[in-house]
Order: structure tokens, then sequence, then C-alpha cells
């Protein structure tokens, strides 16, 4: 992630206004918030405090004080699937948003006001995967990235990476570095040269029950550790510890089925 000031840290500096396109903020809505935050407080060290409510009740997990994260309840009419959301970062959230349509995308929720944090709107790219955009006010998202129990990386899985990356390269104005190798293309969006995420086209490969998706990596400081404390708390592991670019990394679910990864950068 990158701010306004400079690149985002590694080691977990706080930031500023994120540079628009910029993944700033994930959130997860679920059934059981209560049960939800107890998970993902023994598993990441999180603690709560309330957010805003224009979407039902809310409430942001704090990092050693810092913000990282926000977690809501569904209503209890909507059976969606559950997921993390990354939220991009804009200037201006109606003109993303417009822009977003005349793209191809749909947006569903907004753009509307979070009281004084900001403004904001969920929409989804042409092949269906979900994304937030914020507009800070006095909410700047995510405060710290790169430390154990916070948000290290997102990336979208999804049919078409190199056509899927040029909607968003002309919405958010990422720059693009495509790259292909068995049989898999992966493009990374990047920002001021920084990369900021990642695109994996698994052509006909992905579960029909999951269509594309975005998934939040979350760094962790011993990956085999979180994975045995995971468990424990009721969550699953989905696809097992392996090497990647960014790390070692696993797949995993919370227990309310919500899908996340868990990285070891080892940096």
């Amino acid at each position: 992630m990158t701010d306004a000031r400079g690149p985002a840290g590694r080691g977990g500096e706080t930031h500023a206004r994120h540079t628009p396109g910029t993944p700033c903020w994930v959130s997860l809505m679920v059934h059981d918030p209560d049960a939800t935050q107890e998970f993902y407080g023994a598993l990441f060290g999180w603690e709560f405090r309330p957010g805003p409510e224009q979407l039902g009740p809310y409430a942001r997990a704090l990092l050693d004080g810092k913000e990282v994260a926000g977690i809501g309840r569904l209503p209890a009419d909507r059976h969606l699937p559950l997921a993390w959301t990354p939220y991009l970062a804009s200037d201006d959230v109606n003109e993303t948003a417009e822009t977003v349509r005349l793209c191809g995308g749909t947006v569903g929720v907004g753009p509307l006001d979070a009281a004084e944090a900001g403004r904001m709107a969920i929409g989804s790219d042409p092949a269906g995967a979900v994304f937030g955009v914020w507009q800070a006010a006095a909410h700047l998202g995510t405060a710290v990235t790169g430390v154990p129990g916070a948000p290290a990386w997102n990336e979208l899985t999804t049919y078409d990476a190199a056509g899927v990356a040029k909607f968003y390269e002309t919405v958010f104005g990422f720059e693009l570095e495509p790259a292909a190798g068995a049989g898999r293309a992966h493009v990374t969006l990047r920002l001021d040269g920084r990369p900021v995420a990642g695109i994996h086209g698994l052509d006909g490969a992905l579960p029909r029950e999951r269509g594309p998706h975005w998934t939040t990596y979350f760094e962790v400081a011993d990956l085999g550790e979180s994975l045995e404390r995971l468990t424990t708390l009721g969550g699953d592991v989905l696809e097992p510890a392996r090497d990647t670019p960014r790390g070692r990394v696993a797949l995993v679910a919370d227990p309310e089925g919500a899908r996340f990864a868990v990285v070891h950068s080892g940096g």
C-alpha cells in the first residue's frame, strides 16, 4: 500500500492519505459479528471499537491501537457469499463510481456518506468480483500494514487477468506489469512504480460457487502456529501452506466461511 507521503510499510509504518487506487481498507460483513470479532481477536490480537453504522452495526478492528479492518453485520435476509472486501482509495467516489459503470462494471451500494469518516461505494468489475471505493475524510483507512495481524496484500482471482486488468487500469490509474507462466496469467498492479495488488487469471478453473473474487492476505509471525490457532478457534485450512513470491501463504476460512489468506513474508 502507498500513501501521499511515500511508500507503504513492510516495516509497519503508519499512513497519511492514500494515493488514489491504493487498497486502503478491508471490510467483512457477517451474520454473527460478535463471534467473528472473538475469532479474529484471538487470531490476530485485534481489539474493536464502534464505527459508522450506515450499513448496520459495524466495528473497526484495532491492532496496537491502529485501525486495520472493519467487521459489520449482514441483514438477516441477505444470503451472500461471505468475503473480505478490499476498498480502493479515491479522491472523488462519485466520479470513480461513474467510471466503473462506463467501463462495464456495476455499483451495487452508494455512493453514500459514512458519517464523518468519508464517502464510499461498493461495486464489481465486469467479471463480477466485488470491491469497495473509499473517499477519505476523518477516516483515512488502514493505518498500518506489513506487520503481524495487519493486511499485507490483496489479490484478484478471475478468468481473464489481462482483460480485467484493463478495467482497473482505466478506473484507478494502475500501471500494469503482466507475466505469464504455467498456463496462468498474472498481472501486478502498480502505482508510482510500486506493487499494490495482483491479479491471477485461472481460465475456467474457478470454483462455480465462488466466481471471480478478491482475497486479502494478512501477515502472521509464524504460519504454522497461526494455522494451528485458526483451526482451534473453529476456522478451516482450505489450501495448505505453499511458497509464493509474497512469502509462505495458506488459504483459510473463518468459522462463518469467509475466506482469506495468511502469509509469512519472511522479511
